[in-house]
């Protein structure tokens, strides 16, 4: 007799797995999806996890792992693959990986994530976790009274600026054009701080060091003059890209591809809901994902008892 689940939840991060928790603990029956053969997202990439409340100063992988390990405690299911096709035209959805495996369920979390933009620059990849950061609320604090440098132009890389100031000795802002795109009243503050330097028509071309982020090489578009900084940490903010690909069609999602959803993580399709770094929201963090494991949950529970 083919097994139709009460939830299948699409990703293993920190959503996806307080998604299982909660899931299970209200005794649905419960698949995990997930893309990767680890769980944990990308803060297993993580060199230290110092915000998530309880736990200061884990580092990601440990972080990761614990998660996965509250999942398997109440027994959720999980299985190893990526999803192809979803088609929730009936009441039952089916969830089709790309070995052609099927999955029938009630409700779809989608709690896929979001990938930060990367620019590519020499030294970038190597030393990732290691003094390069793509997210200045989580790591900002291991900055403290040291020299960063936040490369971007737009809202995201000036709020970033504005909060690396607060605790930076110096914050050097690389910009490849002669203007900002952020709102102008992000720029007036930003320009305003004492200790805020801006790097105007320059690009990052190279991030220097050996066990730790030491230095960063910019080029001045118009001259093609290269200059060196001495920096602690390098912050990109260059964007990111929601992985939604796979509901693209079935929910609605805004401009940048985010999935539109509220606090109660519903989405515009009947029994889908989004949790986590994919959907639209303020502020991507571990604990705020993990919290809309919980909320997508609470509501998945609320449909199926007034749909089935």
């Amino acid at each position: 007799m083919e097994t139709i689940y009460d939830v299948i939840i699409i990703g293993s991060g920190p959503a996806g797995l307080s998604a299982a928790v909660y899931a299970k603990r209200a005794q649905m029956d419960t698949l995990v999806i997930e893309k990767e053969p680890m769980s944990g997202g990308q803060i297993v990439y993580t060199y230290e996890v110092d915000n998530y409340l309880g736990i200061p100063g884990i580092n990601g992988f440990d972080l990761g792992m614990k998660m996965r390990e509250h999942a398997d405690k109440f027994g959720a299911e999980f299985v190893t693959g990526e999803v192809q096709l979803i088609d929730a035209s009936d009441k039952i959805k089916t969830v089709v990986l790309t070995d052609d495996t099927m999955y029938k369920t009630r409700t779809i979390v989608v709690a896929t994530g979001a990938q930060s933009s990367r620019l590519g620059a020499e030294g970038e990849a190597r030393l990732s976790g290691m003094g390069v950061s793509y997210c200045a609320t989580c790591d900002g604090a291991f900055f403290r009274d040291k020299t960063v440098a936040v490369i971007g132009g737009g809202d995201t890389a000036v709020e970033d600026a504005i909060f690396l100031a607060r605790g930076s000795k110096k914050v050097y802002v690389v910009h490849r054009r002669d203007e900002f795109r952020a709102a102008k009243v992000l720029q007036n503050k930003l320009l305003s701080l004492p200790n805020v330097e801006v790097i105007w028509n320059s690009t990052l071309e190279e991030i220097s060091g050996e066990e730790k982020v030491g230095s960063i090489s910019v080029k001045n578009v118009k001259d093609g003059k290269i200059t060196a900084y001495d920096v602690d940490g390098v912050f990109i903010a260059v964007g990111s890209k929601p992985n939604s690909k796979i509901v693209e069609g079935i929910v609605e999602c805004d401009g940048s591809g985010y999935i539109i959803s509220g606090e109660d993580c519903v989405t515009s399709a009947n029994g889908i809901f989004a949790a986590g770094d994919v959907r639209t929201k303020r502020l991507r963090q571990v604990i705020t994902a993990a919290g809309d494991g919980a909320c997508a949950i609470s509501s998945v529970e609320r449909y199926i008892s007034e749909e089935f």
